[in-house]
């Protein structure tokens, strides 16, 4: 059974809801399904309670139903409203409900994230035994880039080309976000803090 999507315009909607439905930049991780069962890696640039802008090998059609999963945020449905040369924007079929969980769900990720820069810059730093290690883009992009540092949070590596702040990456087997630019490398958040043996065996 195929849903209608929500197509009422902002102007209709309270000034509250409007709030609600402002885009934030939250990069997260996940797969999405086509309407033939295909399914794809993907990552969300954007989203809002309303609607999401999404990376993907595959542009998916103008009008067609799509369902994302998403590790944090769950199961999404909605409709491909616009094509772009790097994936496609979705609006969601989503109940009144739904969207303020989703909202909330934004709230907490932004604050959990600007709480992870702190916490970040908190864990001491070593220089790692192991420097040479491969970084892997959403996209399936391989470098092999230099290990300069690393903490229970993140790490700090010389690669080239340098991934855009805000990508997610995976360095090693490690999952993480690129937050800032250096001369000749990036740093690296990882997405969870990592305990002491597992940096041990990633990195020695």
């Amino acid at each position: 059974m195929r849903h209608t999507p929500n197509t009422e315009p902002d102007s209709a909607r309270s000034p509250r809801e409007r709030r609600r439905f402002q885009r934030v930049n939250v990069p997260l991780l996940g797969r999405f399904m086509r309407e033939n069962k295909q399914e794809y890696p993907c990552q969300i640039v954007n989203v809002s309670a309303g609607g999401l802008a999404v990376r993907a090998p595959i542009t998916g059609e103008k009008g067609e139903r799509i369902v994302i999963y998403l590790d944090t945020l769950g199961r999404i449905e909605g409709t491909v409203v616009r094509e772009n040369p790097d994936g496609f924007a979705l609006q969601m079929s989503a109940s009144l409900y739904q969207r303020e969980k989703i909202a909330n769900q934004l709230t907490w990720l932004i604050n959990k994230d600007r709480l992870s820069m702190i916490e970040d810059r908190q864990h001491d730093r070593i220089i790692p035994k192991k420097t040479a290690i491969k970084l892997t883009t959403v996209n399936g992009d391989s470098y092999e880039c230099q290990m300069i540092d690393v903490s229970l949070g993140g790490a700090a590596v010389s690669v080239d080309p340098r991934p855009e702040v805000g990508e997610l990456i995976t360095l090693g087997l490690t999952p993480g976000r690129v937050v800032r630019h250096k001369d000749h490398g990036i740093s690296i958040e990882f997405l969870e803090i990592q305990d002491p043996d597992t940096l041990e065996r990633q990195f020695g």
